[in-house]
């Protein structure tokens, strides 16, 4: 069956739809700056409605400015996503605003590998744990209660590649990581008969702009990252955003309980320096 060029046509037009979100209101978390601002802003490029929250007001009334350059709605809030008052305050401003809740990306979080287990303090523990799992909770049980009732929803969790396996130094951030997996997986069971569905964004390196400066300290540091990459390049933010606009539309419609890696095919974290390193920690 040979195809009009008029087909053709309507074909392309229906597959690009399926990736745009044009008018949905979506919540990003953690959308100051990074990972969470490129989000933000594919999403208003794919059409949405965008509430900005991040816990530096000026950093979410920056992002939120972007936004609204594009021609979208913002809506730009500060809270600290390990506090359930500050958390069920974005969703109530959220639903006075926009009166509904179609897309929720919980990506505030981070961590870096500076401790051994042995030398990590509970104090250091309880704060990734809470920064990275409990956050991530907090939001996801908001939103989950609205998006019940609508019978319609997509949350996109952030995990990580540290998730997976070992991260030497970072125990307490890969730990709250997998648990962002477990918690994922177990949401989209859940709520899943509701039309709601959950999943994940597991990265690899990123190259965002604090990284970036990083590298410019430690150029060796990039270089051994760049070699243990098939790829050859670390992703940048904008790389996680695109798969997050994949989860959040249509295009995703039959995906719920999966976390993706994005990481270039990086086969670990564990490299020949880092085991030199942990076997001198302890001497």
């Amino acid at each position: 069956m040979k195809y009009k060029s008029s087909d053709n046509q309507r074909v392309q037009k229906k597959i690009m739809n399926q990736f745009f979100i044009e008018g949905k209101v979506a919540i990003v978390t953690g959308a100051g700056q990074g990972i969470g601002k490129a989000i933000a802003l594919t999403f208003a490029q794919a059409g949405a409605e965008l509430v900005v929250v991040d816990i530096d007001s000026a950093s979410a009334n920056s992002t939120a400015q972007e936004v609204h350059h594009m021609g979208r709605e913002a809506l730009a809030l500060s809270a600290d996503v390990c506090d359930t008052r500050q958390v069920d305050g974005v969703v109530r401003e959220t639903l006075e605003r926009f009166k509904r809740i179609d897309i929720s990306v919980h990506n505030a979080g981070g961590g870096y590998p500076t401790k051994a287990i042995l030398e990590m303090s509970e104090e250091e523990w309880d704060k990734s744990v809470a920064l990275n799992l409990k956050s991530a909770f907090l939001c996801c049980r908001a939103v989950g209660k609205v998006m019940t009732k609508q019978k319609r929803g997509s949350i996109v969790n952030m995990s990580s590649m540290a998730g997976f396996g070992p991260y030497p130094l970072g125990a307490n951030y890969a730990a709250a990581k997998a648990g962002v997996k477990n918690l994922t997986e177990n949401l989209a069971v859940e709520l899943g008969t509701y039309n709601v569905r959950v999943n994940a964004l597991a990265p690899g390196p990123v190259e965002t702009p604090t990284i970036a400066e990083y590298y410019k300290e430690h150029p060796d540091m990039k270089e051994q990252r760049l070699r243990a990459i098939p790829l050859r390049r670390i992703a940048s933010p904008e790389d996680i955003a695109n798969v997050a606009l994949f989860l959040a539309s249509d295009a995703s419609a039959y995906v719920s309980g999966q976390t993706i890696l994005i990481n270039g095919a990086l086969p670990t974290f564990v490299t020949p320096e880092l085991i030199a390193e942990l076997g001198r920690r302890f001497e």
